[in-house]
């Protein structure tokens, strides 16, 4: 008997000791619990996702939609039917049907009018069910709801609605140097000879590069001011000498006609350029009045704010100084324009360090100053730019 007892313990013992095969033990215990909480995870992201793109097709709506009101495009009546055809197409892209979305999504607008200016506010709110893994099935969840909404101010407040703004652009020589992305459109160019016929990749230049961002700031201008009774802008190019401007004109279409225009060309001084975008800015008009404020008040009844974009992709050079004077003549400037209450928005090309200095030095602040070191972060910066003043004109408020 004890010899019995004492050989069921033995084996107790050595089966205890004995690690054989606890991997795949420990596998098949853990492997439901892994399997669950990777589909709880994917449950998670896809929500999150989700949550993203409603969000994005929401505020787009909301924007899209007073932007249509300013536009007399639609009226207040018709704000609802617009924004939630809205949604659902932009959510198209990410549903299948659509149907119950925009059934469960709300709009409104209200309008108010102050002096000569009129404001549209409006509200997007969307929902939809979206469907869970199976897992979730099984622990009883079928379904979550996503929702997001979406509130703006469309129009100018009484004091800082309008908007001048002035650009002062860099068309030195090496603006026209290749930027490293690919013309979509021309993708590919004849580089060789008659006898050796060559192809090679067509990079937009930098000029290029600059046009297009100009543009894409001008777009949201227009957008929040279709009309053009709220935006004036002008704008002035230089390289070693000062180029005639493009005179403060309302709306955008004259600026942009003007950088469409420029071509690169020789060194670069900024002296002169960012003096005429200050000038232009704070001229007085024949009463010894300022002539920007009288200019707006005449037509809105606001004060405008002011704004000078200055781009650059190189430094000063060229003067006796390695280019240092004029960068001391364009820090003055500078100087004095922020003084006088106008912000300056600055963006430096793949410029080098002196030239990133001079920029950051003018910019109002930190979250004024760009540092594009590709044709993508120069669009986006200038969109950025454009976003910020329209956003005086209409604006997410949520």
């Amino acid at each position: 008997m004890m010899r019995t007892s004492h050989s069921l313990k033995t084996s107790m013992l050595n089966l205890w000791n004995d690690r054989g095969g606890n991997f795949a033990m420990l596998t098949a215990i853990a492997l439901p619990v892994l399997i669950g909480s990777a589909s709880v995870a994917i449950d998670i992201s896809n929500a999150a996702r989700s949550k993203g793109e409603l969000q994005e097709a929401s505020d787009s709506a909301a924007l899209a939609t007073a932007s249509a009101l300013a536009d007399g495009k639609i009226n207040t009546a018709g704000a609802s039917a617009f924004a939630k055809d809205f949604v659902a197409g932009q959510m198209a892209n990410y549903l299948g049907d659509t149907t119950a979305l925009k059934d469960a999504t709300t709009a409104s607008a209200t309008q108010t009018t102050s002096g000569k200016a009129t404001s549209y506010s409006v509200s997007v709110s969307s929902s939809y069910n979206l469907e869970l893994s199976g897992l979730a099935h099984v622990l009883g969840f079928t379904t979550t709801t996503i929702g997001a909404s979406s509130q703006t101010a469309s129009g100018y407040s009484e004091t800082q609605g309008s908007v001048s703004m002035f650009l002062a652009l860099d068309k030195s020589g090496s603006m026209g140097d290749p930027t490293t992305t690919i013309n979509a459109s021309q993708p590919t160019i004849s580089c060789g000879t008659t006898k050796k016929p060559k192809t090679c990749d067509n990079y937009y230049t930098k000029i290029e590069a600059l046009k297009l961002a100009v543009g894409s700031m001008t777009a949201q201008l227009n957008t929040a001011d279709p009309t053009h009774i709220y935006a004036r802008t002008g704008a002035v190019s230089y390289d070693l000498v000062e180029y005639a401007a493009s005179k403060l004109a309302w709306g955008t279409s004259a600026v942009t006609s003007y950088v469409n225009a420029l071509v690169a060309a020789n060194g670069t001084n900024s002296s002169g350029a960012m003096n005429t975008a200050y000038t232009s800015l704070m001229a007085k008009n024949s009463a010894g009045n300022d002539n920007e404020d009288a200019l707006h008040k005449a037509k809105t009844g606001q004060t405008p704010k002011k704004y000078i974009v200055f781009m650059t992709d190189g430094d000063n050079n060229n003067d006796k100084n390695g280019g240092r004077s004029y960068d001391t003549l364009t820090k003055a400037t500078c100087d004095t324009a922020k003084n006088a209450g106008i912000e300056i928005y600055t963006v430096a090309f793949m410029a080098p360090s002196t030239g990133q200095a001079l920029l950051k030095y003018c910019a109002t602040d930190a979250s004024h100053y760009f540092a594009a070191e590709s044709m993508n972060d120069l669009l986006d910066a200038f969109k950025k730019i454009g976003a910020k003043a329209a956003n005086q004109t209409t604006r997410l408020t949520n």
